[in-house]
C-alpha cells in the first residue's frame, strides 16, 4: 500500500547500526525492511497485524511492522531477526529453535523469534505460562506450538549436543533439519522473496460477485489512460489453452473468465506495470460491467429440481460419484439381533490459512520461462503452465521457493499463470504475491460435507454392517474433488472389520471457491461420522469406547472393505494398545473430578481411530531420485520433492545416507527443480517419506553397488570419503581419475520407485494402496456448560510410522496436525465472502492448544524404506472426533455440526436439558 504524499528522509537505528531512508511517511514498515532495506527475514502474512509473522522490535518491543508508518521511525530503534545471529552463527534462542524442531516450514519463525527475544531479555527463565502469554500474537500453522515453547524455555539453558549418526546409522536419528540453518537465521527464501530488482507488479481483477456475467470494454484505452500501466491481460491474450486443473481430464478452471465468473473473487483479467503504479490504481473505473446473478452455495441447492447448471456440459451440477461395497450391508441392517444407530453430520469449508499467502516470479529467457514460486507440485506446475502458454514443457522452468505452508492448497495453480502470461507479454520479469483476502477468497479449501450414516453391531460388540452417504461441496471448479469422493469411500469404514459395507460418496459444483486438498482428502469428515457413531455404539452394546475398537480393529491376514489383504505392516491395535494407559487415568480422572464437581464445570475423555493410504489411489504414483559422486569428492542428492515443512529434505537425506553407507553430513543437498532434479511426485498423500524416502533408499542401494563393483570390494564394505579418495574396505580410488558425465558425476544412480497397487472395480474392491498409517487419539475436555466452551487439556496421539526415521519431526508432524483437527472440531469454518481474513476466520493460537503427548508404534512395512509409513497426513484425522467424543462424555451431547462452537455446544445442553 502507498499515499500520494511527500517524502521524508527518516535515521534510526536498525540492528545496531544507523539507517537512513527516504520514503513516504504511511509507508509501512514492512515495506521499508523488505523492498527498500532488502531485509526479507521480516514476513508478510496479512498486512492486517492479525498474524504475527511481520514481528519485530520497535524500541525494544515487539510490534507487528505492518501496522507500524514510517513516520515513527525517526530516532527509533528496530531490531529484526537478522540482528538475531552474529557472522552467520545462531544465537541461543535461534539454536534451541534448530535443535528441538520449533522450525517447521519456517514462516512464522522470525516473528516468533522476536516476540521470545524481548521476552528472554525481560525474564531469562519464562514460565510456560509467560512463554505462551508472549508468543500469542504469533500465528503458527504448521507446528502446533508445542516445540515453539519449548525451545523459548530452553533457551536459557544448556541445549543437548546436535545428534550426530555414523555411517549407517542415520535413520531413527533426531538430526537437525538439513536445511534448518536459513529458517532460524531468517535467510530461507520464500515466493516473495527473491524478485528480480526490475521485475514488473501483477494485480489480478476479480469477481466481486459469487456468480455473475462480466463483460470487458476496451482495457487498452484504459491501459493508455493510466501511465505507467505495461500491459492489461485477459483471455484473449493467453496462446496456449484457457484453463487448468490437477486432473487432465477435468482440467476446467479458467485463467480469465470470459463471460461468466463462478465464484467470488474469479480473475477476469491482470494489470502489469511497476509496483508504485500498479498498486495506487484505484480499480473502480476498469471497463469491466458485472452482471449479479443467483449464486447456488449448497450442494442442496445446486441439486435442486431446475437449478441451473453450474457448468452446462454438467447437467445435474454433479462432478463425481464414488463407491465402495461389501458384502449385503442391507441385510445386516435389517436383522433382528443387532443394535443400529445412525447419525447426520456437517462441516463447513475449512481455510488452509499457512501464513505465506501465494508468491512468486517468473522471467522469460528467449524462447523459454523461469517461474520462481510457492508450490507443491512443481511438474505438475510446469506441464499445466505450458499448456497454458502454448509451449512444450521443457520450455517452462519451475523453481520452488520455500513454501511457506501448504497442506495441499499449494498443489493448484495460484500466481504461476499470471506470472508466466506477464512475463511473456512484457518480456520483463514480473512479481506478484496475494494479498490475505485474495488468498482467503480465491484458493482451495476442505470440502464442506453432509453426511448420513448408519453401523449395526451384534449385541457382543462386533460390526456386522455399515451405510455411509457423503455429499462434498466442491465449489466451482474440479480441483481434487475427484480425488475426495474416491478417497471417501475407501476410508469411511475407518481401520475396523466390516463384513458387509456400502459407501456412497458425490462431489457437487457450486458457486463457491474451488474445494481442493486439504490434509486428509475428505477422511477427515468421514471420521467424525463414523468415529463418533462408534462412541454411541459402543454405549449401546455395554462396552468401553476402546474395548469395542479393540474387538473390532483389523489385523494382519484379514480384509479391509475393498477386499485388500495386507499380510504385515497392520499397525491400528498397538496404536489403541499404546493408549490404554493414557485413556484409563484420564476416565478415571474425569469420572473422580466430575463427581466433586459443582455440575458447571465437567470433563470428558474420548478416543479415536484412524487409517490413510499412503500415495494415490489406485493409480501410478512414482518418485524418482538421483544421486552422484562428482570428481571433487563433492556427493550430491537430487532431490525434488518440495519440503513444505514436514521434513523430507531431511528424512530422505536420511533413508539415502544409510542406504549408501556415508554420513548425512557429506551431501549436498539439490532441491526441486524441474530442469535439474527427477520428479520426485507431488507433496501430497502422505508419500514422500514412504515413495520419494524409497526411492531414495533404491539410489542409496545402486550407488553403493556401483562403488563396490568399481573398486571389487566386499559387500559388506565400509564407506570412507576423504576428498577426493573413496574407499570401500581396503580399496582406493581415486575420483580425479573418473571421466565426468553430462551433470559432472564421475559414479551415479538414478532409481524409481512405485508403491504397486491395483485398480478398483465398479464395486470398489482392489488394492487401491500398498500401504496404510495407523494411528489413534485420546483427547481430554473441560467443558463450561453455561458458556459452552471447551477447553482441550491433553491430546495423547499414537501413530504406527513404520519406522521412525526422525523422531523430533514426526512428533513435530503429531504436534501440528492435531492443531489443525483441534480447529476443525472446535472453531474453524470459512464462509464464502465474510471471513477472508485472519481476524474473523479464527485458527488455534499458543493458548489453544494442549499438552501433546506422541506415542510412535513401529510396526514396519515390507514396501517402505526400512519400514517406514507416511504420517504427515494421518495426524489430523482423529482429533477432532476424540474431541467430540470427549465432549458428549463430559456433557451427554454429541455435536453433529461443526465445528463445536460455544454457542453450539451451550444450544446442545439446553436442548438436553
Amino acid at each position: 500500500m502507498t499515499f500520494d504524499s511527500p517524502a521524508v528522509t527518516v535515521a534510526f537505528t536498525l540492528n545496531g547500526r544507523p539507517a537512513r531512508v527516504v520514503t513516504q511517511p504511511l509507508r509501512r514498515l514492512t515495506q521499508v525492511l523488505r523492498e527498500d532495506l532488502g531485509l526479507r527475514g521480516t514476513k508478510v502474512g496479512c498486512d492486517a497485524g492479525d498474524c504475527g509473522a511481520c514481528t519485530v522490535l520497535l524500541d525494544g518491543e515487539p510490534v507487528c511492522a505492518c501496522m507500524v508508518h514510517a513516520g515513527r521511525l525517526d530516532g527509533a530503534t528496530v531490531e529484526t531477526v537478522e540482528g538475531l545471529a552474529r557472522d552467520g552463527v545462531p544465537d541461543a534462542l535461534q539454536s534451541a529453535f534448530l535443535r528441538l524442531g520449533a522450525a517447521q516450514c519456517g514462516i512464522c519463525t522470525p516473528g516468533m523469534l522476536m516476540s521470545a527475544s524481548a521476552l528472554l531479555r525481560r525474564n531469562a527463565r519464562p514460565t510456560e505460562a509467560e512463554v505462551k502469554d508472549a508468543l500469542g500474537g504469533v500465528l503458527c500453522r504448521c507446528t502446533g506450538y508445542s516445540k515453539i515453547v519449548q525451545a523459548v524455555m530452553a533457551a536459557g539453558g544448556a541445549l543437548p549436543e546436535a545428534a550426530r549418526a555414523e555411517a549407517g546409522q542415520a535413520v531413527g536419528a533426531r538430526l537437525d533439519r538439513v536445511d534448518g540453518l536459513p529458517k532460524v537465521l531468517g535467510t530461507d527464501l520464500f515466493g516473495d522473496d527473491f524478485p528480480p530488482a526490475d521485475a514488473l507488479t501483477v494485480r489480478v481483477v476479480r469477481s466481486p460477485h459469487h456468480h455473475c456475467a462480466v463483460k470487458l470494454g476496451d482495457v487498452e484505452s484504459w491501459r493508455r489512460a493510466h501511465p505507467g500501466v505495461e500491459a492489461v491481460l485477459t483471455a484473449d491474450d493467453i496462446p496456449g489453452r484457457n484453463c487448468f486443473g490437477v486432473i487432465p481430464p477435468l482440467a476446467d478452471q479458467p485463467v480469465f473468465a470470459r463471460t461468466r465468473c463462478r465464484f467470488k473473487g474469479e480473475a477476469v483479467a491482470a494489470i502489469v506495470g511497476p509496483a508504485a503504479v500498479v498498486e495506487a490504481l484505484d480499480l473502480s473505473d476498469f471497463p469491466v460491467t458485472w452482471t449479479e446473478k443467483p449464486a447456488l452455495l449448497t450442494p442442496e441447492a445446486a441439486l435442486a429440481e431446475g437449478a441451473e447448471a453450474v457448468h452446462p456440459e454438467r447437467p445435474g451440477n454433479v462432478l463425481v460419484r464414488g463407491l465402495v461395497r461389501r458384502g449385503e450391508p442391507e441385510t445386516a441392517l435389517a436383522a433382528d439381533d443387532v443394535v443400529t444407530v445412525s447419525g447426520t453430520y456437517s462441516t463447513g469449508f475449512i481455510e488452509h490459512a499457512y501464513i505465506e499467502p501465494e508468491a512468486g516470479w517468473a522471467r522469460r529467457i528467449g524462447d523459454r520461462l523461469e517461474i520462481a514460486a510457492c508450490t507443491q507440485a512443481p511438474y505438475m506446475d510446469r506441464d499445466d503452465t505450458a499448456a497454458i502458454m502454448g509451449l512444450a514443457p521443457e520450455a517452462v522452468r519451475i523453481l520452488p521457493t520455500s513454501v511457506g505452508g501448504g497442506f495441499g492448497s499449494k498443489l493448484d495453480l495460484s500466481v504461476q499463470p499470471y506470472l508466466a502470461l506477464a512475463a511473456w507479454v512484457t518480456g520483463k520479469p514480473a512479481r506478484m504475491a496475494y494479498t490475505r483476502p485474495e488468498s482467503m477468497a480465491t484458493t482451495t479449501k476442505r470440502h464442506p460435507a453432509r453426511i448420513t450414516a448408519t453401523v449395526v453391531a451384534t449385541r457382543d460388540g462386533k460390526l456386522a454392517g455399515m451405510t455411509f452417504h457423503g455429499t462434498f461441496n466442491t465449489g466451482a471448479y474440479a480441483s481434487w474433488g475427484p480425488t475426495v469422493a474416491n478417497r471417501v469411500p475407501v476410508h469411511a469404514s475407518g481401520p475396523y472389520l466390516h463384513p458387509a459395507y456400502e459407501c456412497r460418496s458425490v462431489a457437487v459444483h457450486t458457486h463457491c471457491a474451488p474445494a481442493g486438498a486439504f490434509r486428509g482428502f475428505g477422511v477427515p469428515q468421514s471420521a467424525v461420522a463414523q468415529e463418533t457413531l462408534f462412541d454411541e455404539l459402543a454405549d449401546a452394546v455395554g462396552l468401553d469406547p476402546l474395548e469395542f475398537r479393540l474387538r473390532n480393529a483389523l489385523t494382519n491376514g484379514q480384509p479391509t472393505v475393498t477386499g485388500q489383504v495386507f499380510a504385515q505392516g497392520v499397525g491400528i491395535r498397538a496404536c489403541f494398545e499404546a493408549l490404554r494407559p493414557a485413556w484409563e487415568k484420564a476416565r478415571a480422572a474425569a469420572d473422580a473430578f466430575n463427581a466433586a464437581s459443582d455440575g458447571r464445570t465437567r470433563r470428558g475423555v474420548g478416543v479415536a481411530g484412524m487409517w490413510y493410504g499412503c500415495g494415490n489411489t489406485s493409480l501410478p504414483n512414482p518418485s524418482t531420485i538421483r544421486v552422484g559422486l562428482k570428481a571433487d569428492g563433492t556427493l550430491v542428492l537430487h532431490q525434488g520433492a518440495v519440503d513444505i515443512g514436514q521434513g523430507s529434505n531431511t528424512v530422505i537425506t536420511q533413508i539415502c545416507a544409510d542406504a549408501l553407507g556415508l554420513p548425512v553430513e557429506r551431501f549436498t543437498l539439490v532441491g526441486a527443480d524441474t530442469d535439474a532434479t527427477p520428479d520426485a511426485g507431488k507433496t501430497s498423500a502422505s508419500r514422500q517419506t514412504f515413495v520419494t524416502g524409497k526411492a531414495a533408499f533404491l539410489a542409496g542401494r545402486a550407488l553403493r553397488a556401483a562403488i563396490l563393483q568399481r573398486l571389487n570390494a566386499r559387500d559388506d564394505s565400509r564407506l570412507d570419503l576423504d576428498g577426493t579418495c573413496l574407499r570401500a574396505g581396503d580399496r582406493e580410488l581415486d575420483l580425479t581419475t573418473l571421466e565426468a558425465d553430462a551433470n559432472g558425476f564421475v559414479l551415479k544412480a538414478e532409481e524409481t520407485f512405485d508403491p504397486p497397487t491395483a485398480p478398483l472395480d465398479e464395486n470398489g474392491q482392489g488394492e487401491p494402496y500398498a500401504a496404510f498409517g495407523w494411528g489413534a487419539h485420546v483427547a481430554e475436555v473441560e467443558v463450561d456448560t453455561e458458556l459452552g466452551r471447551v477447553f482441550v487439556r491433553k491430546l495423547t496421539c499414537a501413530h504406527d510410522v513404520g519406522r521412525a526415521v526422525n523422531p523430533t519431526l514426526i512428533e513435530g508432524q503429531v504436534e501440528g496436525g492435531s492443531a489443525q483437527g483441534l480447529g476443525l472440531a472446535l472453531m474453524e469454518e470459512f464462509i464464502p465472502g465474510r471471513t477472508e481474513n485472519l481476524h474473523d476466520y479464527l485458527i488455534p493460537t499458543v493458548g489453544d492448544m494442549p499438552e501433546v503427548e506422541t506415542i510412535l508404534v513401529e510396526d514396519p512395512d515390507a514396501h517402505g524404506p526400512y519400514g517406514a509409513k507416511g504420517i504427515g497426513e494421518q495426524v489430523l484425522i482423529p482429533t477432532a472426533p476424540a474431541i467430540l467424543n470427549a465432549i458428549r462424555h463430559a456433557t451427554g451431547v454429541l455435536i453433529r455440526d461443526l465445528p463445536a462452537t460455544p454457542d453450539r455446544v451451550r444450544a446442545a445442553i439446553k436442548g438436553r436439558g
